[in-house]
This record gives C-alpha cells, structure tokens and sequence, in this order.
C-alpha cells in the first residue's frame, strides 16, 4: 500500500492533559512544580547523606544512589516543559527537541531498569549466600555494574531514536501525552509504518522485560530460601530487608508493562486516564522513592535520629 497522507514535521504540539480549562492552567503548572520540587529535594538528599556518610557507603546504598540519580535526571528532562506549558500556555516542541527528549526518556528508563536488575542481584546474594556477600558484592563491583548499566542503553536508544524518526508520520503531530515518548510517537505513524517500529518497539521491550525476568527469578529464589528457614522471626526479618525493592520495583515495573501490553494488543483506553497513568508512574514513585529509602532502611533511619538528636541538643543549649 502506498503512503497517504504523509505529513512533514517540524515541530509536534503536546497535548497534556486534554479538556483543562484555563483557568486551572496556573494551579496544575504549580502542583507539577512542587513534584519536581519534591524529587529534586529527595533524591539529592538521598545522593549528599550516602557520598557524605562513610557508613553508607555500603554496596545496597550505592545503588539507592544510582537510582536517585536516574529519577533526578527524569524528572528534570520531563516535567521542566510540562510546567511551562500550563505556565506560559506554550505547547510547542520542535521536532528534533521532542527526539532528544524521548532519547532521554528511554535511556534513563532502561537504565533505571537495569540497576533495579543490580539491586535484585544484591539482594539474592545477601540472602542466599550470605557467607560470601562481602566478597563478591563489593562496592567496586555494584558500581562497575552500575555502569554498565548507564552505557549499554546508550546505543540502544540511539537506534531507537534514529528508527523512530524515519517513521512516516499521517496528518496528527499532536503528541497525546505530557511529553514526548515513544509509544505516543509511534501512535502518529501512519498505519503502513507499524511494521517499521518493530525493532525500536523489541528494543525497547528488550531493556525493561529482560531485567524483570531476571528480578522475578531472582525473588522466586529468595523467597524459596527464605521459606526453608524455621524461624518466622527470621523470615520477616529477612523479608523486611527486601521491602524496598520490591515497593520500588513494582512502582517502576507494573504501570510501564500495562502500557506497553495495551499497545501491543491494540487496546485503547480513555485519553486523560492514559496521560494520568503514564504521568503517575513516571514521576510520583520518583518522588516517593527517597521516602523509602529513608524510612525502610535501618541505617538511613538511624543516621536521621542521630542528626536530629543532636541538632535538638545544640539548639538546647544555644537557648540556656
């Protein structure tokens, strides 16, 4: 079939979210601004109390950084254009700043998608073999893999980006989305074009179902150890060690696979329950995830008692 209706694009229009009126432009502008304030303030708290306290630097807390990292870094590449668009009532991104943006966005999400895998490989050796955890999970190791884990989505994405590009697009250049990514921009393809969105899609697919395989097995082994033990102190112990990640995983996991599904199967749900969904699960674990950390892990918790007590005391006798 030949190609109709092929549209040039120079520059695409975000929609946001659709049927706000404008009179509410200036209060979601501002509770988007407090989100962003809110990962911001977060995950550079989470990234100063680890580089800064020698006894964080421990291999679990090394990857609470890497991740802090990757949601500050997304927070920033997205939300900085949502905020002024209901700000200044802009909607306009050009055509190769929406790509650099849906780079980013894919890049950070593969990313963050493999140190999550890291994190769980962390937890499998500390719970099934504990004896030998200290020499194989060395803070060298956790950031050689962390690594690996920012470069390898490098070249991917890139690819993703270039196929997408090339992609003949049909009459819309409305992106139904609050920023660009790539199921939305593979949404304006023209129907003959699906079949070349394939690679970039399996890509794509690749970097987020591959690292929660691994996840999903690496817990099945976990709990099988852990169930074997006798002691049910022992159990929720050892399971409470593992709440974070699993709270953490499953906010970065379980919306993105719902949406991705949806696409695959071709199903289509309301437009503002999608954009919601999508800005749910991109930003609000984001901006919750520091609070995790601080108050799941013992350490954290009691490196915070310890500054806040002494803080009251110095206050206390500043006032006497």
């Amino acid at each position: 079939m030949l190609l109709t209706n092929v549209t040039t694009i120079k520059d695409f229009f975000l929609l946001g979210f659709p049927g706000l009126l404008p009179e509410y432009y200036g209060p979601v502008s501002a509770f988007l601004f407090l989100i962003y304030l809110a990962i911001s303030v977060g995950n550079i708290f989470i990234l100063v109390i680890v580089i800064c306290e020698k006894s964080l630097r421990k291999p679990t807390y090394l990857i609470f950084c890497h991740l802090a990292l990757t949601d500050l870094l997304f927070g920033t590449v997205t939300l900085p254009k949502v905020i002024s668009k209901y700000w200044s009532d802009n909607s306009i991104v050009s055509f190769y700043a929406c790509f650099t943006q849906m780079y980013f966005v894919t890049f950070l999400g593969g990313t963050h998608s493999f140190i999550l895998m890291v994190m769980a490989l962390d937890r499998f050796i500390a719970i099934c073999s504990p004896l030998r955890y200290t020499s194989l999970f060395t803070n060298t190791t956790v950031n050689g893999l962390c690594g690996i884990s920012w470069i390898m989505p490098i070249s991917w994405m890139i690819g993703i980006v270039i196929d997408t590009m090339k992609l003949p697009f049909c009459n819309s250049n409305i992106i139904v989305q609050c920023y660009c990514d790539h199921i939305s921009i593979l949404r304006l393809g023209c129907e003959n074009a699906q079949a070349s969105a394939i690679v970039p899609f399996g890509i794509a697919m690749f970097s987020l179902l591959v690292p929660l395989g691994f996840i999903i097995i690496s817990y099945i082994f976990i709990m099988i150890v852990v169930l074997k033990r006798s002691s049910s102190t022992g159990r929720l112990k050892t399971l409470s060690t593992c709440t974070p990640q699993l709270i953490i995983t499953c906010l970065h996991y379980f919306p993105r696979c719902f949406v991705y599904m949806a696409y695959i199967v071709g199903f289509t749900f309301n437009i503002s329950l999608n954009i919601i969904i999508v800005m749910m699960y991109t930003h609000i674990p984001a901006a919750v995830n520091p609070l995790i950390y601080c108050f799941k892990t013992q350490d954290i918790k009691e490196i915070l008692k310890k500054k806040w007590s002494r803080g009251k005391i110095n206050f206390t006798s500043k006032i006497t």
